[in-house]
């Protein structure tokens, strides 16, 4: 058996073990680390410490906790409440601001995740008061988290680019991020025709002027909101289950983080200051400002996160040094038909990625490709971008972490169902997103 063979073996247990026994995949890959490359390809800890990623360790730390002092200060509900106020009680644009709020989070650094944890259950809520089809309401966020999530200066973005510029290839950070937001875009107004997004586009919800709660208006046929009898109601019902909408104001603490996450957008995009160390200096600076405020914000880093992500980079970086990826890459080459092995490679993200964590399958299956991309088959920056988009647009299965958040969002008696749904859903896009990837960014060999 070929001596790279093992670290394949590895790779495969490393996410079986994780995926049964529901132990955090990266803590198995520094324990796969340290068993094969010691016993097996005889590495000092040295050699081993130098796959550890340092300035990914940064970058999520720092955008996450800023991220994480955004939440608590209230920042996101004031972000979410201007949204709502922004489309005018249209219950029909409800859905895409949670689109697009998920979509700004995840863009400005938030991991994808924590992004859908704090929207799904804020946007269930929307769907339940507004008797919007939860379907719709969930796959909008998580397609916004994947819209947003390839930013140069996002979680998915950041790992994407940083691999590829230290393989050596051609890269386009903001092709990436682009085509991502279109792609989940267009994506979404499939599913909001297909889960009832044409019933809403009548209806409207005003505001109680002395109690600020949302009112749920009729639409054009005259029908109360409860969905009774008793047509050619024309006033304003309540829904008589929902508590009062409590509405965030724009506060000193909120001001300062906002200006701080434009900074952090500004600086990393327009002056190309290093993100890790930028939104660590923006997050420092409001901790020193709000001290009290902010201290159990460092207890809300995505740490297992953070653990993941730097696991898997560090046990993928002793494949590259034993010849495992060159040897991996070679065999994808070795298909003799290039557009196929641009497909099998987007296949096998996507149906690992629907069954494990994106972030994770994007830090080693991009280094596989690698050697495959070097022989100039296909184009490199075309390809990046199918493998990316595959593996990210399945995160709507339950057995993935944003499917997961949705389902446990949603109200007990529709959970069921909203777990069938997404499964066969995600289960879906297992085949068609590497089916569609491949013919816009691949076949016709334009990038």
């Amino acid at each position: 058996m070929s001596i790279e063979i093992y670290s394949i073996i590895g790779l495969v247990l490393i996410f079986l073990l994780a995926t049964l026994r529901s132990v955090n995949m990266g803590a198995v890959a520094f324990l796969g680390a340290f068993l094969i490359g010691t016993f097996i390809y005889d590495e000092s800890a040295d050699d081993l410490f130098s796959g550890f990623p340092g300035d990914l360790f940064v970058v999520l730390v720092g955008v996450t906790l800023l991220f994480a002092i955004a939440k608590g200060n209230g920042t996101v509900d004031w972000l979410i409440h201007a949204g709502v106020r922004a489309v005018k009680g249209r219950i029909a644009l409800i859905p895409w601001v949670m689109f697009l709020v998920t979509s700004l989070l995840t863009m400005v650094g938030a991991v994808v995740p924590g992004a859908v944890a704090i929207m799904a259950p804020i946007g269930l809520n929307f769907a339940t008061r507004y008797r919007i089809n939860p379907m719709l309401m969930g796959l909008l966020i998580i397609n916004g988290a994947s819209a947003g999530g390839f930013s140069p200066i996002s979680i998915f973005g950041s790992i994407t680019n940083g691999v590829v510029e230290r393989s050596g290839l051609p890269g386009n950070p903001v092709l990436l991020w682009v085509s991502s937001f279109l792609f989940n875009a267009l994506l979404s107004v499939v599913v909001f025709f297909l889960f009832g997004g044409k019933q809403l586009l009548r209806r409207r919800v005003t505001t109680d002027e002395e109690g600020g709660a949302p009112v749920d208006e009729p639409g054009g046929a005259g029908e109360p909101v409860g969905g009774g009898g008793g047509g050619g109601a024309t006033t304003a019902t309540r829904t008589s289950t929902q508590p009062v909408t409590q509405v965030t104001t724009l506060n000193a603490q909120r001001t300062v983080t906002l200006v701080g996450l434009v900074v952090l957008a500004v600086g990393a995009l327009a002056l190309e200051f290093d993100v890790g160390l930028l939104a660590l200096s923006i997050a420092t600076v409001i901790c020193l400002l709000s001290p009290k405020e902010t201290k159990t914000c460092f207890g809300e880093v995505a740490w297992p996160t953070v653990l993941l992500i730097c696991g898997v980079v560090t046990y993928v970086g002793l494949m590259e040094r034993v010849g495992t990826i060159e040897f991996l890459g070679d065999s994808v080459a070795g298909i003799g038909v290039p557009l196929l092995a641009a497909f099998v490679i987007c296949l096998i993200g996507g149906a690992v990625s629907a069954f494990a964590s994106t972030t994770g399958i994007l830090g080693a299956l991009i280094p596989l490709a690698v050697p495959f991309l070097q022989t100039g088959q296909v184009g490199a920056v075309g390809m990046i971008i199918a493998l990316a988009l595959s593996s990210s647009i399945v995160d709507s299965s339950p057995f993935s972490t944003s499917g997961a958040l949705v389902v446990a969002s949603t109200p007990q008696e529709h959970r069921d169902t909203m777990f069938r749904r997404l499964m066969i859903w995600g289960m879906s896009m297992i085949a068609v997103a590497p089916v569609v990837t491949c013919l816009i960014f691949v076949v016709p060999g334009w990038l």
